[in-house]
């Protein structure tokens, strides 16, 4: 485990207990977004609940971000620095492979600005891209 994980979680203001560590660590450690039914597998034997309550407290702390890339299952990640308890501040696009499945943040591409017609109030904006990853299309 990461020196650092007690550290990361304190300075967002979250008690480092060992699950919360166990998780973090986990998140740090993966290439793509990662949904609960994975962290629970690599996690056993966790209760998936507790699991659960430690990426919801993640997410409202500003330390991941919950992705919906349209396969059903939210997927977490891990934010950019300056994300915290008054917003995340990571607005980027995601991809989605068609084949593998992994949905990965793109954080150097940013969302276009949308411009809504009169009376429309944006609550929360996401972009997903679906296609084939590189990893995917050099097979």
């Amino acid at each position: 485990m990461s020196p650092n994980i007690e550290t990361m979680l304190i300075e967002k203001g979250i008690q480092p207990t060992a699950m919360r560590m166990l998780v973090l660590d986990s998140l740090l450690k993966q290439s793509s977004a990662t949904p609960l039914t994975e962290l629970e597998s690599e996690l056993h034997p966790a209760d998936r609940i507790t699991i659960y309550r430690t990426l919801k407290t993640f997410e409202e702390k500003g330390m991941v971000h919950a992705i919906d890339d349209g396969s059903g299952a939210t997927k977490y990640a891990i934010c950019v620095e300056d994300c915290s308890t008054t917003g995340h501040h990571d607005l980027h696009v995601h991809f989605n492979c068609n084949i593998c499945k992994q949905t990965t943040c793109l954080p150097n591409t940013s969302v276009p600005e949308l411009k809504l017609p009169e009376g429309f109030v944006p609550a929360e904006l996401s972009l997903i891209v679906k296609g084939v990853c590189p990893g995917c299309s050099n097979k």
